[in-house]
């Protein structure tokens, strides 16, 4: 049997990687339905915890979460507004910059975070090490 071309190789493991990326979506959706939740609205809660400042204030401007949470604008923005009517997130003008909008977690949204974060993260150790 001849030995797979580089290029086959390549394809294969980028398809693979596709593949592992597809099951932990769905597997992350699945448990964070129970919450009221799906993967990509996580994902934002998840960064606006990690960047909360000490006081809960403002920490990031739409386009710092739209780059870091790979969603097109305009969908981040209707996941956004969907957050911001659950009562989960804030929008606010930024004081340095009338054009900025800066979302920060409401105290519902650090509560339920601090809640889904351990089901998030046991489905990422079970789909990506394998191990529960």
């Amino acid at each position: 049997m001849a030995a797979k071309k580089p290029e086959q190789e390549l394809v294969e493991q980028w398809r693979d990687i596709l593949s592992l990326h597809a099951r932990t979506q769905c597997e992350l959706d699945r448990a964070l339905h129970a919450h009221g939740l799906c993967a990509s609205d996580f994902e934002v809660l998840d960064l606006l915890a990690e960047g909360a400042a000490a006081d809960g204030g403002c920490a990031y401007r739409v386009q710092e979460i739209s780059d870091r949470v790979h969603l097109s604008q305009s969908a981040l923005s209707r996941l956004i507004g969907r957050l911001e009517k659950d009562g989960l997130v804030e929008r606010a003008m930024c004081l340095d910059d009338r054009r900025g909008v800066r979302v920060s977690l409401t105290a519902k949204g650090r509560a339920l975070h601090g809640e889904v974060r351990p089901v998030q993260r046991a489905v990422l150790v079970r789909m990506l090490t394998g191990t529960d």
